[in-house]
């Protein structure tokens, strides 16, 4: 188990999220909708191309918290603001930094996701208990 205090960094998350991310999401979240797994159409109705899921980021903003407290049973809470979109085949960073510690041993965790210097999750909090 990590010992975090405020002021430290949590481990940085890079991932690149691969060509073919968004079509397997779809079919493991139920959520088909064309933006995230058809080219054309997203770009028909502006969009760069398809686009990530935001609660695939938000996994990776979760799995950040989990690897940095040691496992995923110490995660009690989190809460994101979705800011922009984020496109396969480019990496997403996911960076934080303890807030505050509180009682019991938890702490708050100030997230955010970047891709290509672009907050596409930002203000996030997590709730760790270490």
């Amino acid at each position: 188990m990590a010992s975090l205090t405020p002021g430290d960094q949590i481990p940085e998350l890079k991932i690149t999220p691969d060509k073919y991310l968004t079509v397997r999401y779809a079919g493991a979240s139920g959520d088909f909708n064309p933006i995230h797994i058809d080219e054309e159409f997203a770009r028909a109705v502006g969009l760069p191309g398809r686009i990530l899921h935001g609660l695939w980021t938000m996994a990776q903003v979760a799995r950040a918290q989990t690897e940095a407290a040691g496992g995923p049973q110490h995660l009690r809470r989190l809460a994101v603001q979705f800011r922009g979109m984020g496109v396969p085949e480019q990496e997403v960073t996911v960076t934080g930094t303890v807030k505050e510690g509180g009682p019991a041993g938890r702490v708050l965790v100030e997230t955010v996701a970047e891709q290509n210097g672009k907050q596409i999750i930002r203000n996030a909090e997590a709730e760790l208990e270490l």
